[in-house]
């Protein structure tokens, strides 16, 4: 463990080179995330069904790709590699998406730019987001106490770049014409240039580690690592696949969930055989990533009703909320900037909250933050869906409901989105650092596309839907679907906390 007395106070420069480079990736996949879903539905005309399986298709295959993008780092590229090149075709994907909506009256061209923009930004998401967020952690030596609140601080850098973005993306296009998609779709591709400038050009000053040493040069190993040695052997990349090709026939023809769907969800069963059959790995560092993947299990849970904001939540702003605010309609697509900026104002206070309770030994573990984070998840739902109980499709309610919501979804994400990055440098063996954190990204994949699947169940039309025997005919019924879901999660995690604690080994 690090000695108290030697960490300095303060952060390291590159933290924040890391920061404003994080923050404006972020500007760049929220802008273009503010405006996605309308675009599809007011350019491309596409039903609200199709634009939300779309949607959660693109949103859980950008988070699943990290899993690969972190394999190439911590076997062959390191971190820098990765990153430079994710930055790159992130940029080109956005390109395409404004070549895209520039030809959007050509619906089957535009369609066609529409899925290779996606392609493009969902691979270079893969290299870009895991190798960022382990490099935080390699900023500070082993044991330092300064690495949560340096993970508070990478997120805020994130919730910057998401709080302007559906500002700037969204005034230029959500508009009202749909002919001015487009320009969103280029502000979104200018911020991702700009943070790949910002990386390249500051990372060899101040991108080190405590002794100065560059970071994310060469893939990390273990001191006793064989460079020789394969995370696992023929047999065992055999059984993976066979495990992941049983799984991927289960989610769908039994499940019937779509190609993409099935992919993501037998990726999240096949993962786990990849650390169980690894001969580099001892006991303690299997618990230790154990509790990584159950934890990942509830995050789904989580990022599935949040993720609520980018798709279902958005037709509810757009076609039944009051969005006129002194004369002026708010564009539907700026409620996004809601959660970013509650983000921004009680980040430090959930750090001087978790530090005050630390004092009096009274501060929760991970876990337990975890499940306290979707409760108050639960609890915005349970706001909104008594605010439109009785209401009449079309009718619209006040936005006063839909911000309360967004408050309380806030500090569910302040007590569990930092924590659990924090937690995945922590318990990470540190040659699988950057892997285990795309296995974290993994469960907001699969999170992402069961959003997406969710959000299909939106009722429109007057017409009731049915989930696994919840009747949903209004929007009581859809807003109460998650609140279960997630109040359910947040209890279960409670009750298993003490035997989490025992896998962790100590790492709270």
């Amino acid at each position: 463990m690090a000695n108290e007395e030697q960490i300095p106070k303060g952060h390291p420069s590159g933290l924040y080179v890391l920061f404003f480079t994080e923050m404006w990736e972020r500007f760049s996949y929220y802008g273009m995330r503010a405006i996605f879903i309308l675009y599809m539905a007011k350019a491309l005309l596409f039903d609200k069904a199709l634009a939300s399986t779309i949607y959660g298709s693109y949103t859980g295959l950008v988070y699943l790709t990290p899993l690969l993008g972190g394999y190439i780092a911590d076997r062959y590229w390191g971190n820098r590699k990765s990153i430079f090149w994710g930055g790159l075709m992130m940029a080109l994907g956005q390109f395409l998406m404004f070549l895209s909506a520039y030809f959007y009256t050509e619906v089957g061209f535009a369609t066609t730019l529409m899925y290779a923009g996606l392609g493009a930004l969902i691979f270079g998401n893969g290299f870009f987001k895991p190798n960022i967020s382990t490099m935080v952690g390699q900023l500070y030596p082993e044991g330092d106490r300064r690495i949560d609140g340096a993970y508070t601080i990478f997120y805020m850098g994130i919730n910057l770049g998401a709080m302007f973005s559906p500002l700037i993306a969204g005034g230029l296009g959500d508009t009202g014409n749909p002919a001015d998609f487009k320009w969103g779709f280029l502000a979104a591709c200018i911020g991702m240039i700009i943070g790949t400038i910002i990386f390249e050009v500051f990372k060899n000053k101040h991108v080190v580690d405590a002794k100065g040493n560059l970071l994310g040069v060469k893939p990390l190993k273990k001191e006793d690592d064989d460079p020789t040695k394969a995370v696992f052997n023929m047999a065992d990349f055999i059984k993976l696949i066979l495990v992941f090709v049983a799984a991927f026939a289960f989610f769908f023809y039994y499940v019937e969930f779509d190609f993409i769907g099935s992919m993501i969800f037998g990726a999240i069963i096949a993962a786990p055989i990849n650390f169980l059959t690894d001969k580099t790995i001892n006991k303690e560092e299997k618990e230790r990533i154990m509790a990584i993947f159950i934890m990942a299990f509830f995050v789904i849970f989580f990022w599935a009703s949040f993720e609520q904001a980018g798709a279902s939540l958005t037709f509810f702003a757009d076609e039944q909320t009051d969005r006129f605010l002194f004369g002026w309609e708010v564009p539907a697509s700026y409620f996004q900037v809601v959660n970013a900026a509650f983000i921004v104002i009680f980040a430090p206070i959930f750090v001087a909250l978790w530090s005050f309770l630390g004092s009096k030994n009274l501060e929760p573990n991970s876990p337990l933050k975890m499940s306290i984070g979707l409760v108050l998840l639960a609890i915005g739902y349970l706001i909104i869906a008594l605010g439109v109980q009785g209401v009449e499709p079309g009718v619209k309610v006040s936005m006063m409901w839909l911000i309360t919501m967004y408050l309380m979804h806030t500090w569910g994400e302040l007590a569990l989105s930092p924590i659990g990055l924090s937690m995945v440098n922590k318990l990470s063996p540190v040659h699988l650092s950057s892997l285990l954190m795309g296995v974290w990204f993994l469960a907001i994949s699969a999170a992402n596309k069961f959003a997406g699947t969710l959000s299909a169940f939106y009722p429109e039309g007057g017409l009731a839907k049915s989930f696994m025997g919840f009747e949903i005919a209004t929007l009581y019924d859809f807003f109460m679907l998650f609140f279960f879901l997630s109040l359910a999660s947040g209890i279960l995690l409670f009750v298993i906390n003490s035997y989490l604690l025992k896998l962790m080994h100590g790492k709270r």
